[in-house]
């Protein structure tokens, strides 16, 4: 017999954006998968997702806002994936929803606003429907559906492992000012493993100990100087001019730099608003950047969200 409860008629979440202080990128398996090691903070860059009942096997989304235009709304949809998923799993008999996501993640930017909506759509639909999975469940369900999903269920600051979905919180003192560097085009994440793989020859992915002993003690530049990631170079190849925006933003002042995930969003560390602001100011004016983003990190993952004063 099915799962049938509802106790929610309109459930809102709201899920941050990731930076990769450290992305180490080993060999592939038989899969193709390759092997990670990563750090990954969560930005305070948000996208909000609004989830209404359905009648039974009615499952839509829609998008609005960062680059909406270019997502699919059918089954290929994470956020489509993620409610399907759980509501097979928790045998929910007259499962149905309607999803709007206000995306301010970039699309196509390393920064994981896929994944992210899978997560907030994991926790609102579980929501919507009496909560029927804990929460090991809703980490399981996000495994499945990729590697970035369960650490936009927890947030904060992490070490992944694997293929970058075994999460292990990692202390992390201070606050963090990030500025982020949107390109005009997107990068397709197996184009530019497919670089990496032509050109480098992956070693183990060994997580810098300077780098968490950093976050550790909350020193900032030591942060910065320690920020990695192996696939950077298979990104700059296929979009030379991400190379040139790293240049502008460390010569603005930022503590270090780095492509977010296998790009080509651009993050630039800096220890205060005002060091911040200088560097998005330099980036604003470089023809090879199409917007600038300014967000504080580590924030906290997808969670149930009732302010909507910033719609």
């Amino acid at each position: 017999m099915g799962y049938v409860q509802h106790v929610a008629q309109v459930v809102r979440v709201r899920v941050p954006a990731k930076v990769n202080l450290a992305l180490c990128v080993g060999a592939a398996d038989d899969t193709g998968y390759h092997e990670l090691g990563t750090v990954f903070q969560a930005l305070s860059l948000w996208d909000e997702l609004t989830v209404e009942p359905a009648p039974p096997g009615v499952f839509k989304v829609a998008f609005r806002g960062e680059g909406a235009a270019f997502l699919p709304t059918d089954d290929t949809n994470l956020a489509i994936r993620a409610a399907k998923m759980l509501a097979e799993h928790c045998h929910v008999a007259d499962a149905g929803c309607i999803m709007l996501v206000r995306k301010r993640i970039p699309v196509a930017g390393g920064m994981a606003g896929g994944s992210a909506d899978a997560a907030a759509v994991l926790v609102a639909c579980n929501h919507l429907w009496g909560s029927p999975a804990p929460a090991s469940d809703l980490r399981d369900l996000a495994a499945q559906l990729g590697a970035d999903v369960p650490f936009l269920l927890t947030g904060g600051t992490a070490i992944g492992t694997g293929r970058g979905d075994i999460i292990d919180p990692v202390e992390s003192r201070g606050t963090y000012h990030w500025t982020l560097a949107l390109s005009h085009t997107g990068l397709s994440t197996p184009a530019v493993f497919r670089e990496f793989d032509r050109v480098a020859e992956p070693t183990a992915p060994r997580i810098p100990q300077e780098l968490l002993d950093a976050l550790a003690a909350g020193d900032v530049p030591a942060v910065g100087r320690n920020l990695v990631n192996h696939l950077a170079d298979a990104a700059i190849r296929l979009q030379p001019t991400l190379g040139s925006t790293l240049q502008i933003g460390l010569d603005a002042g930022a503590l270090g730099g780095v492509v977010s995930g296998s790009g080509p969003t651009c993050a630039f560390l800096s220890d205060s608003a005002e060091s911040a602001a200088l560097v998005a100011e330099a980036l604003g004016v470089f023809s090879g950047v199409r917007a600038v983003r300014s967000a504080l990190g580590p924030v906290t993952g997808a969670a149930l969200w009732e302010d909507h004063a910033a719609r």
